[in-house]
């Protein structure tokens, strides 16, 4: 048996997994047959529920690097992690309430299609491009990165061997299916991981002695969510203020994660389905992170190895849950692929390809779409190698990295857009190229400073310090030049931003071409999102506040 490989599985456990191969690929070629044009292929012909909405938005965000890296923090820092799910429950609530009926009012099949209307042309054009590159510089290679980790320690398999088995058997049906294919296929997906995780959990607890022995066992501080200013990975001042910003470009204005909300009936699903997916992001702080926490009593991970972790608590599983909880874990690789592979395709498609060509045949589209898919896999399974100068010992903190560097001027852009429609196309340009300046300045030192040593001087401070207060920074800036062009050149005409800020969009203004939003939906949602707001404030009061003020007792 190779080095580091669990002990092999049973009939019963390869009886498990092949199971949900097979309804996978079901789902996945069903849908496959009813994509016939663009809509059908790109947005599912929009008839996605909230359910399917919801599910699939969770399932596209939690993937292989979720379970390593979020156990990984878990066992290093404890609950402090957690933060970065939480505040993606509340921009889940941002991107049902405040973006969401822009997006479909305006009908739109794509984020830098909105960026246009909203702007000009070169906007779509920034957004489109570095969406595809922060796909490859996250996304896709991290999620292959930890999927890896994985599938080295079950069947001791090489990194790439790993990468091009999740890229095949993901691509089959994404790419003859569609979003509907995707969305459909993330749902299953997504019961299926929180249950292997749900399980993986329990058999940690059992094997510690149950909740009392993990609240003696832990140490007090991974209880607390509240970190030092100073803290290397998680300063409060970061999550508190960097982290919205984040979770705004993540939540609601990345396609990756909103073409699954573009997909639905109407506004109501797709606001039920965003508020949905909310509630199910307060799940891995207990089902992914907290396991992490258990694996204190059980393993010694070594310095720097915190990635192992999540991997060597399935060891402990028994035959046949093994397998269960091993197609969850297939189930969040393949679903965050899937998620992102279909998104490339559409960006490509309808933002480059498409407008350069307005005669092409849906065939010819589609067939586009894939052929780029491909392309954007290979390069991400190239870089792969590169994340060990950017991400240290924690692959969860490397994807938020990247993330933190890339989101600020696009947040700004959408999130100041919608609100102020004195904001014009040069500020919005100046702004994005002024904050993708900062992100590669950063990106790029910090680069040669881990790999080669380079000596950065006197800016070192900037390049060293942690992540999110840059992210910060850089947002600042971004503002401040997206206000002070916008105010010193020509307003755009209230026309042109028709229903596309909320000063231009008159109150009785309906969704185009799928349903309105309805009195009755809308209480449903109101209602839900105060419930998970309190959820969230009860959360943040117990390890934010309740929990620091013992220990310091």
């Amino acid at each position: 048996m190779p080095e580091g490989q669990s002990a092999p599985l049973q009939i019963l456990d390869w009886s498990l997994i092949g199971a949900y191969f097979v309804v996978v690929m079901a789902i996945g070629f069903y849908f496959a047959r009813k994509a016939k044009d663009t809509t059908s292929y790109f947005l599912a012909g929009r008839h996605a529920g909230w359910v399917a909405v919801g599910g699939a938005l969770f399932a596209a965000n939690i993937s292989s690097e979720h379970f390593v890296g979020l156990a990984g923090d878990g066992y290093t820092s404890g609950f402090a992690v957690a933060q970065f799910e939480l505040f993606a429950a509340v921009a889940c609530l941002a991107l049902g309430w405040i973006f969401i009926p822009f997006y479909i009012r305006a009908g739109i099949f794509t984020m830098p299609e909105f960026l246009e209307r909203r702007y000009n042309k070169q906007c779509r054009t920034y957004l489109t491009w570095i969406s595809l590159i922060s796909y490859i510089l996250t996304k896709i290679s991290v999620t292959l990165f930890a999927g890896s980790l994985f599938l080295n320690m079950l069947f001791g398999w090489d990194l790439y061997t790993s990468s091009l088995v999740m890229v095949v058997a993901t691509g089959i049906y994404t790419v003859a299916g569609g979003l509907a294919a995707v969305i459909y296929t993330e749902l299953i997906q997504a019961f299926i991981l929180i249950g292997g995780a749900i399980i993986l959990t329990l058999v940690g607890l059992d094997k510690i002695g149950g909740v009392s022995a993990f609240i003696e066992g832990i140490p007090a501080e991974h209880f607390s969510m509240l970190k030092p200013m100073d803290h290397p990975a998680f300063p409060w001042t970061g999550m508190i203020f960097g982290l919205p910003i984040l979770g705004i470009w993540y939540w609601c204005t990345d396609q990756y994660i909103v073409q699954r909300a573009l997909g639905a009936k109407n506004v109501d699903h797709a606001r039920g389905g965003a508020i949905f997916a909310a509630f199910l992001k307060l799940l891995p702080m207990f089902i992914l992170v907290m396991p992490g926490m258990i694996a204190i009593q059980l393993f010694d991970a070594g310095e720097g190895e915190s990635n192992t972790v999540y991997p060597l608590l399935t060891t402990l599983l028994p035959v046949g849950v093994k397998g269960l909880v091993i197609a969850g874990l297939f189930a969040a690789m393949m679903s965050s692929l899937a998620a992102c592979f279909n998104s490339c395709g559409t960006l490509f498609t309808m933002d480059i390809y498409k407008p350069r060509r307005p005669n092409a045949s849906e065939r010819e589209l589609v067939f586009v779409g894939r052929f780029v898919t491909v392309i954007i896999v290979i390069l991400g399974i190239l870089y792969v190698p590169f994340m060990q100068y950017l991400g240290g010992s924690s692959l969860y903190q490397y994807l938020q990295k990247i993330q933190g560097y890339i989101s600020p001027p696009i947040a700004a852009v959408f999130l100041l857009g919608v609100f102020w429609k004195r904001l014009n196309g040069l500020g919005a340009l100046a702004s994005l190229y002024t904050g993708f300046a900062m992100g590669v300045a950063r990106l790029t030192l910090e680069f040669g400073r881990n790999a080669y040593g380079w000596d950065l001087g006197a800016i070192e401070p900037l390049i060293t310090m942690n992540f999110l207060h840059f992210a910060i920074l850089i947002f600042a800036v971004c503002v401040a030049v997206l206000v002070g062009v916008s105010m010193a050149t020509p307003a755009q005409s209230d026309q042109k931003l028709h229903g596309l800020t909320f000063a231009t969009t008159p109150k009785d203004a309906k969704a185009v071409e799928i349903g309105e939003s309805t009195a009755g939906g809308r209480r449903i949602t109101i209602v839900a999102s105060v419930i998970l707001l309190a959820a969230l404030a009860v959360i943040w009061a117990i390890f934010y506040v309740i929990v620091p003020l013992s220990i310091a007792k």
